[in-house]
């Protein structure tokens, strides 16, 4: 077996409130192979945001070890690329220029962080909006032209925090299928945090449910579906209603018997 992109091991993580330690995360234990999908699952207030936080780098105080390629990390860079769940856009800013600034730190000329730019504003479907502002954008659209921004730098590895929940719902699926497209394309290792079960038996190929307070592995469940991935089938249903109970409860998951309807009244079938 290849070496993991990204191993946690043993990372533990408090906050001090009101005088008092409060831990958020307790010996969270995790192996992400290079092109995985793997999405973490679980109750606000599980740690799942705060263990992006701890990839980025964005948050460097914390028990145990987070390396990428064997190395620890030890702050933000441009291997790992993040996109919140508002999209974060400065207004004054047009789509090339949102976009361009996933290259602020990037050793290119201005040419080539032109093509770069323009490449990923393709990548994501966004070629007749490259001078539009974000008020002219849909949320979907602005959600895109985060992505774009997050995956400007070419990271290795994306990470997605919540990122269609401001979404409705239509826009929400569609998004879901632009990102397995996206990700297809890019060839990207990348880790979802959501609260929404669906999304990430539709996306991943493996999602971790947390268990609250401290935030905990609770199960690793493998998603053997093919893509495209269909909600409506038998499957996909289990497999939700598994995460759920796991999410919701603390005894061993019985999948429910069929329940064989016959011998109905005629007038039951009339109506």
């Amino acid at each position: 077996m290849n070496a993991p992109i990204v191993s946690f091991n043993h990372v533990g993580k408090s906050f001090a409130v009101n005088g008092f330690e409060l831990e958020a995360i307790r010996e969270f234990n995790l192996d992400i192979a290079e092109g995985e999908f793997v999405a973490i699952v679980g109750s606000s207030g599980c740690g799942k945001s705060t263990l992006l936080r701890l990839l980025v780098g964005l948050d460097t105080e914390f028990r145990g070890q987070i390396s990428v390629d064997g190395k620890a990390v030890s702050g933000i860079s441009g291997e790992r690329g993040i996109v919140f769940q508002e999209h974060r856009l400065f207004p004054w800013l047009t789509v090339a220029d949102n976009i361009g600034l996933g290259l602020v730190n990037e050793p290119l000329s201005g040419a080539q962080k032109q093509q770069r730019i323009q490449d990923f504003i393709e990548l994501v479907g966004l070629s007749d909006f490259t001078e539009a502002y974000p008020h002219q954008l849909s949320g979907g659209m602005a959600q895109r032209v985060a992505i774009a921004r997050g995956l400007v730098a070419s990271p290795r590895i994306l990470l997605l925090d919540e990122p269609f929940g401001a979404l409705d719902a239509l826009t929400r699926q569609q998004m879901q299928d632009e990102l397995l497209a996206i990700r297809e394309r890019a060839k990207i290792t990348t880790i979802l945090v959501t609260h929404d079960v669906e999304e990430a038996i539709f996306l991943a190929d493996r999602v971790v449910v947390m268990e609250p307070r401290p935030g905990r592995i609770k199960q690793v469940v493998d998603i053997a579906l093919p893509h495209p991935r269909q909600r409506s089938s038998y499957d996909f249903h289990q497999l939700r209603e598994e995460l759920l109970h796991e999410l919701t409860s603390d005894d061993h998951y019985q999948p429910s018997a069929a329940v064989q309807i016959r011998d109905l009244p005629l007038t039951f079938i009339a109506c």
